[in-house]
């Protein structure tokens, strides 16, 4: 009998799967689906285990090394190169392949290459394109080759979600039970060191006064050589993992399946860029007559209903074409979530939950390099550093919080003060620099890091990240506690999976949409549209709130069992 209740029966288990909680759900949600065993007072372990854990550290180093690469550090990038915000906010649709990663995981878990064994070869494949593709986008300009640069930026995002893939079940299955508690948190350290290194520090180095004074490629080529590292290890140190039988029925489909799926996307992308890009542009042509907008603001307002129109067409389009080729993982797995009472509600407040937080901080790095005019370095030790340990511990807060206020009110409180939180960027865009005391970090040199100078950190900036990440963190925290349940209680690992791509969806698409209106409106409008953003899904918390707190019941406690 094992209990699905996270709060009470499971309290380690759910606070080891917080850790899983930093940076808007990034890939590393996906696995392990099961809450890691926490290892007994008093185990030993062995020479093998120690080399097990070391290098599930390293993996998760390098798993979550590119995400800030075609995220916040690639915004900095773009900031600093003078692109404009809309541009900047349409170009967060690099990250689209986080949110579609199930179309393709179950290739990677039916198929292994050659040599390697299962999941190292594709680790080595991934971990070496990596490095490959940031050596190609260091080497494009993102001012002259825009639409180059875009799409070397999809693919490496598309690379890094397929690393992920193979790392997170790797991970499940050469981890023996008693381990998965700590290699749970070596793995979650390993990557968020990762995103320490190649967000904050990376910002640092990049500032002209106070850093190393490198440039954004320089920066790009290093990442490269250290995904290199990471293959040389992943082929040379892993230890192997058991091969499953698969029939090859279920594997001939799925690759069949997923094949009628690219063709369908691929339709999808020629008749937006081919048919509804034209259309649209005839269509709003009239609109802009008289208008003092400029040229390059309508044009991405053009843009963003040729997008829209486009997903119109595109996701419908796929779904039919999955069916017709029996991707049989893919439309098994809709099709049962779909079949469950309150699918469609909470599939839609899976995507609202986190849309408000979403709005705010899509165009974060701009705003405060840009709009705020704050030093790169000075961004990169708040923002990137400090912002980043408060988002874990926010979200340790909000996981010992929740044992004693239970789901709903969890979400509904934390909820509550991730909307305020965005008023916070309000009230700095409004007051701007030096509207309260800040301090100052002393000149240090730790040999891959330094500032040359003592860096003054304005204290608007401190108390309005302090806030923003340690809310965002217990929200967070209260989200996958919410999926944990959905999925423990319903679903199989192929539905959490797909839940966690639709809580990614806020994260990924609200770009262009962020970057247009932070253009059209002013940042301080902005940021209170944001504001208003995250109320839908409070409203649906609250009509939903007997369907929730019956997620909180113990069905051990009814007599209830679980096989």
């Amino acid at each position: 009998m094992r209990s699905n209740n996270l709060y009470s029966a499971r309290p380690l288990a759910f606070i080891h799967n917080l850790s899983h909680c930093v940076e808007g759900l990034g890939a590393s949600l996906e696995s392990p689906l099961m809450s890691p065993t926490p290892t007994p007072q008093g185990t030993r372990f062995g020479l093998a285990a120690v080399h097990r854990l070391v290098l599930i550290t390293l993996l998760g180093f390098a798993s979550g090394l590119p995400l800030a690469l075609t995220g916040q550090a690639l915004q900095a990038w773009l900031s600093l190169e003078g692109l404009d915000v809309a541009t900047i906010g349409f170009l967060s649709l690099v990250g689209l392949p986080y949110t579609f990663k199930f179309l393709w995981a179950p290739l990677m878990d039916r198929f292994d290459l050659p040599w390697l064994g299962r999941r190292r070869g594709w680790l080595v494949l991934t971990q070496l394109l990596l490095a490959g593709a940031l050596m190609w986008l260091a080497g494009t300009s993102p001012t002259g080759e825009l639409h180059k640069f875009a799409l070397i930026a999809v693919a490496i995002a598309f690379l890094s979600a397929s690393q992920d893939v193979a790392y997170d079940a790797y991970r499940t299955e050469v981890l023996p039970a008693r381990e998965r508690g700590l290699g749970s948190s070596l793995n979650v350290m390993g990557y968020r060191m990762a995103m320490i290194l190649s967000g904050g520090v990376a910002m640092i180095w990049t500032d002209p006064a106070q850093g190393g004074g490198w440039t954004w490629p320089e920066v790009y080529r290093l990442m490269a050589a250290l995904m290199v590292v990471a293959a040389v290890i992943s082929a040379t140190l892993l230890p192997r993992v058991p091969q499953p039988q698969v029939p090859q029925s279920v594997a001939g489909h799925d690759l069949r399946g997923f094949v009628a799926v690219l063709l369908a996307v691929a339709t999808g992308y020629l008749a937006t860029t081919w048919v509804l890009t034209p259309l649209v542009g005839q269509l709003m042509k009239p609109l802009w007559l008289g208008s003092t907008m400029a040229a390059t603001l309508q044009q991405r307002w053009m843009d963003l209903v040729t997008l829209l129109l486009g997903l119109g067409l595109t996701i419908p389009l796929t779904v039919w074409a999955a069916r017709r080729a029996r991707f049989e993982t893919l439309v098994s797995g809709l099709g049962h979530y779909f079949s469950q009472p309150g699918a469609v509600a909470f599939l839609l407040f899976i995507v609202l939950y986190k849309l408000g937080d979403a709005f705010a901080g899509s165009l974060l790095t701009p705003f405060l390099l840009k709009g705020m005019a704050y030093a790169s370095a000075e961004v990169g030790v708040v923002n990137k550093v400090i912002g980043l340990w408060l988002t874990i511990l926010g979200a340790l807060l909000g996981g010992l919080l929740m044992l004693r206020l239970g789901l709903w009110r969890a979400l509904m409180l934390f909820g509550v003060l991730q909307a305020a939180s965005n008023m916070g960027f309000w009230w700095l865009a409004v007051n701007g620099q030096h509207a309260l005391p800040g301090l100052v970090l002393p000149a240090f040199d730790w040999g891959f890091v330094k500032l040359a100078h003592p860096t003054p950190v304005d204290g608007g900036l401190l108390m309005v990240i302090a806030f923003e990440n340690l809310s965002g963190g217990m929200g967070t925290a209260a989200f996958v506690a919410f999926l944990m349940s959905l999925t423990n209680q319903r679903f199989t690992a192929t539905q959490y999976a797909l839940l966690i791509s639709f809580a990614s969806v806020g994260r990924v698409w609200v770009g262009p949409l962020a970057g247009v209106l932070a253009e059209s409106i002013g940042w301080p409008t902005f940021f209170i549209v944001s504001t208003l953003a995250a109320l839908p899904a409070l409203g649906m918390l609250w009509a939903m709130r007997d369907s929730v707190k019956a997620l909180e019941v113990d069905p051990d406690t009814l007599g209830a069992t679980d096989d």
